[in-house]
This record gives C-alpha cells, structure tokens and sequence, in this order.
C-alpha cells in the first residue's frame, strides 16, 4: 500500500520538488499552499494550509486522512526567511517569523499526532536549517527559530516513542529556490550604524542562494529518509563546507569561529 504523504509549504522549492519526486517513487501525495488555486499546474494535490491558523491546519488534516483513511509521513516544510539587525528588525515581525518557522509546525504536529497513535505508527521529518546551527550576523532570527524547531525534535522523539512514531530533523544548507523573494527583510537604512555591514551581509546572502544545489537533493534525502527504519535525529543536506561548518562550530574555540564567520560576511 502506498504510502501518504503530507508535505506543507509544497507549492515551490524544495516542498514541491520533494513532493513529485516522492509522487515518481509510487506515494500518495498532498501538499500545501496558502493559495493553492494559485497553482494549477501542481502535479499532486495542493490543500490550502497557513500554518498559522490552526483550523486551517486541522481543515487540510482532517481532508486528507477521510481521503485516504491514514497518514504516513508528515514534512514539515513550510517556513519563512528573515533577514536585518537585530536591533533594528521590528518586533512583530520577530514573532511573526517565530510563528511560521516554530509554533506553526508544532501546531501541524499537532494536527497529525491522533491518527498516527491510533496507526500505531508514523514519521514526521522537521525541515529546518543548517544556519540553526549557529548564529549568523542580520539572520538571528532564522537562526534561532530554526534551531528552536530542531531541539524541539528531539523532545519529541523521546516523547514519542511510546507510540511507535518517529520523528527527525533535516537541515538543509542553501538551495536554488525562491525564499530569498519571500522572505522579510529590514529596510537597508541610509543612516543605520550598520548600514555598510549589512549590506554587503545581504548581497552574499542572495548569491548564496541562487548558487545553491538543486532541490532535488533535498528530495532524495527525504526519500531515503523515509526509507529508513531508524531515522537518526539529526540530518545534514547541502555542499561539503556547509555541513563542515557545524563540525568546526563543535571542535574550535568560540572566539575562533566566530572570528573565522565574520571574516567569511567580509565584517
């Protein structure tokens, strides 16, 4: 029997390449969009989901298990960029970004958990970042919302276990897609004291992006993933130096590391 799916945020990047890749392998597959008509040409079912509004969460939830009668695999995709100062990022859009990137995947969490006990079984695979390893200059925020979703895996999976659910974590570094054009920046203001710096901060961070890996990558990551009868906690899923940066975060000194991130921001 194959095997269902839900994936949100699944109408671009690495949500929808992972969904027709695993749609290819033979699952059943749902994702999900906060304007799904928006995307007609989807190649597998987009339901509308903003992670946060809980009743739209437990709407798309409920659809697809009376649709299918169970629900196999939940990725946590859905998420949000942000970038600037941190003295100068307004504080509701820190939140605002909190609520995307944490308590709304908690909530679809959640959503998934009843079914899955009364399955006696489920996986749930928590896509976070790998700059939630570290904090990195004018993305604080993302950094730590990530981070904040990746340890809360780990609570999870021990609470879980009674119920034969497993849960992981996939921290992908940067990929070819389009969350640099979605994500909240901080006005670059003329007369900030950090005006200099966060410029050239940002225009590295966009060339990051857009010299990313295909998304793909992260597709056959999650496939194998899936596939897997013991998922570990933690996944890293990107180019050989980013992955090697968290190694470096574990064995060099604190001061050494940061020295050596802010010589690679040019601060």
């Amino acid at each position: 029997m194959s095997k269902v799916v839900l994936i949100t945020g699944g109408s671009s990047g690495i949500g929808k390449s992972t969904g027709e890749f695993l749609q290819n392998k033979g699952f059943k597959v749902y994702g999900t969009s906060r304007n799904p008509k928006s995307y007609i040409d989807s190649k597998f079912p987009l339901l509308e989901l903003d992670v946060k509004d809980v009743a739209s969460i437990i709407k798309a939830v409920s659809m697809v298990v009376e649709n299918e009668g169970r629900l196999d695999v939940l990725i946590n995709n859905a998420g949000a960029g942000i970038t600037g100062p941190l003295e100068e990022i307004p504080d509701a859009e820190m939140k605002a970004n909190f609520e995307t990137n944490l308590f709304g995947p908690i909530n679809v969490i959640k959503s998934v958990l009843p079914q899955m006990r009364v399955q006696k079984s489920g996986l749930i695979i928590n896509v976070t970042s790998i700059a939630g390893y570290m904090g990195l200059p004018y993305r604080g925020i993302y950094s730590a919302s990530k981070s904040a979703l990746s340890i809360l895996t780990e609570t999870f999976r021990m609470e879980l276990k009674p119920f034969n659910i497993k849960m992981t974590n996939v921290a992908p570094g940067d990929f070819a897609t389009n969350i640099a054009a979605g994500r909240y920046h901080a006005p670059l203001k003329e007369d900030s004291p950090y005006n200099e710096s966060y410029g050239k901060s940002l225009k590295l961070m966009d060339e990051h992006v857009d010299a990313g890996k295909d998304p793909e990558m992260m597709a056959k990551a999650v496939y194998k993933i899936i596939n897997t009868k013991k998922p570990k906690i933690h996944y890293k899923v990107g180019d050989f130096m980013q992955k090697f940066s968290v190694v470096l975060k574990r064995i060099l000194p604190d001061t050494v590391y940061e020295k050596m991130l802010m010589n690679h921001y040019k601060l």
